[in-house]
């Protein structure tokens, strides 16, 4: 054999043990995705709305396909640990994350996140919204959300709201009311949504935002007092309480949101897939009344529309954080 056609004979076999091959004798073709189990990262820790939701889609996946998805609880830094090892895995359609709200909320709190959180993932589709209820001190004398306004501006920076963290959503709502109303609170963060709660139920601190879930018992037990859901539309699981818009600011729209990714170069064939199955789970029935009744309202769409949302809620999320001056690094 020639010199140079021996050569390129040894060039042609190293590309052929490299890891792009590899990763090529691995590829599944979506007709026959998936064979064998997918590991379903959520990047928090067990028990929190990611896990339940996480959990019931997972199942329902496993019935669909007879192939096991595995929750795997990856908890940390405000979900950014859990969520870089989904974008460093093999593109394969065997791995895929659940990510709330705080996905594009990171990205401005955090000077150097270890990913894009962009190009580093193949959207799957958009699961579920879910509103936060603003709920106050039953004895702060505020009944309604133009009552708590005033009675702001008559006490600037006198009032305060609890959150469950620096950053957090439940904290950055607060932020965009104070924004779109003209009104000056402090903020009071705490490690988790129940510490605040429990001090806004002893009257420690005059109020916060909160997950419905957790909210809406104590305002049926008159343990709190609830003016409003932040969402655009009422919420169906407490279609008695107002929204913003309603309540007084006009335009407020804030939801929690959850979705599914998977990391960037999984094969468009298999993200169809999953977006299809995903979608026809969230449209059953059963599935649509049990997110219901845990205060979140079931949603989904293709790819590209869960990508150019990701996109708007950084946007949206980036201006609030800014002025916040909230940072977690």
């Amino acid at each position: 054999m020639k010199p140079a056609r021996f050569a390129f004979v040894l060039l042609l076999l190293a590309s052929m043990t490299g890891p792009h091959f590899a990763y090529a004798q691995r590829e599944t073709p979506a007709a026959k995705y998936p064979e064998k189990s997918i590991r379903f990262i959520v990047p928090f820790p067990p028990g929190a709305a990611n896990d339940i939701l996480a959990r019931a889609i997972g199942q329902k996946l496993t019935e669909r396909w007879g192939q096991a998805v595995v929750v795997d609880n990856r908890g940390g830094a405000g979900g950014v640990l859990g969520t870089a090892l989904a974008a460093k895995a093999i593109p394969d359609g065997y791995t895929i994350v659940l990510v709330p709200a705080t996905h594009a909320i990171n990205v401005s709190l955090y000077s150097k996140p270890p990913f894009d959180a962009v190009k580093d993932f193949a959207p799957i589709s958009l699961i579920a919204t879910g509103a936060y209820m603003l709920v106050v001190n039953p004895l702060l004398p505020a009944k309604s959300v133009k009552e708590l306004i005033s009675l702001a501006k008559a006490r600037p920076g006198k009032l305060n709201f609890g959150s469950a963290g620096t950053g957090n959503a439940t904290h950055l709502v607060g932020e965009l009311l104070k924004r779109m109303a003209g009104i000056q609170m402090t903020h009071v963060p705490y490690k988790g949504v129940s510490l605040a709660l429990t001090d806004v139920m002893s009257g420690q601190v005059d109020m916060m935002f909160g997950s419905i879930s957790a909210t809406a018992p104590q305002a049926k037990a008159g343990k709190v007092h609830a003016l409003a859901v932040t969402s655009a539309k009422r919420s169906a699981a407490v279609p008695e309480v107002p929204t913003l818009d309603e309540a007084g600011v006009p335009g407020y729209d804030a939801v929690g949101w959850w979705g599914v990714l998977a990391p960037a170069r999984t094969p468009a064939a298999i993200v169809s897939k999953m977006n299809r199955e995903i979608g026809a789970i969230v449209g059953e029935p059963e599935m649509r009344q049990w997110l219901q009744r845990q205060g979140f309202e079931p949603t989904s769409g293709t790819p590209a529309q869960f990508a150019q949302f990701i996109k708007a809620e950084i946007a949206k999320w980036g201006e609030v954080v800014k002025a916040s001056g909230a940072r977690l690094d």
